[in-house]
């Protein structure tokens, strides 16, 4: 695989992309953007009441995210974003250059997940909203997939490794 200048952790809220994300670009000395930062307004209000966005919903969030990927790439900064990206729809949209825009996919259990959401404090994003976003993940067929269960370090030792970086 080449060398990528951006890697998206994605997967369904609870998986610990913002974690690793953020663990991983302090790692790789690069810039980390937080995904849940480019929703709008309405978004999160909606979220916040339980109820799951739609792709029109998705639409700015998503083309806010893109403008900061192709700026990272014009600026040759190296970045991670966490998002949940969950799918292929969405992942064309960010991906703007196969060879420099990289995805790692947390994946784990339903129960796994569902337990970290419950012990969530203080974020929009509800645990009973979790059925919805498994229910849309498409699994990626171009991503390094992660066990969200994993080893943090060991995490972010085998992104390293896939892409030497």
């Amino acid at each position: 695989m080449s060398k990528p200048a951006v890697v998206i952790v994605m997967g369904v809220s609870g998986s610990g992309k913002s974690f690793l994300g953020s663990r991983l670009a302090a790692a790789l000395g690069w810039r980390f953007l937080e995904g849940d930062d480019f929703h709008p307004p309405a978004n999160i209000a909606k979220m916040s009441a339980g109820i799951p966005l739609d792709d029109a919903d998705r639409a700015p969030f998503l083309a806010a995210i893109r403008a900061e990927i192709e700026a990272s790439l014009s600026r040759g900064e190296g970045t991670v974003i966490a998002c949940s990206a969950l799918k292929e729809s969405y992942r064309r949209t960010l991906v703007v250059d196969p060879s420099r825009v990289k995805i790692v996919h947390l994946s784990g259990s339903p129960a796994l997940i569902g337990e970290r959401l419950a012990r969530r404090e203080g974020h929009f994003m509800k645990a009973s909203m979790l059925p919805s976003q498994l229910a849309a993940l498409e699994a990626p067929r171009d991503a390094l997939v992660l066990d969200a269960a994993s080893d943090p370090a060991a995490m972010i030792a085998r992104v390293r490794a896939a892409w030497s970086i």
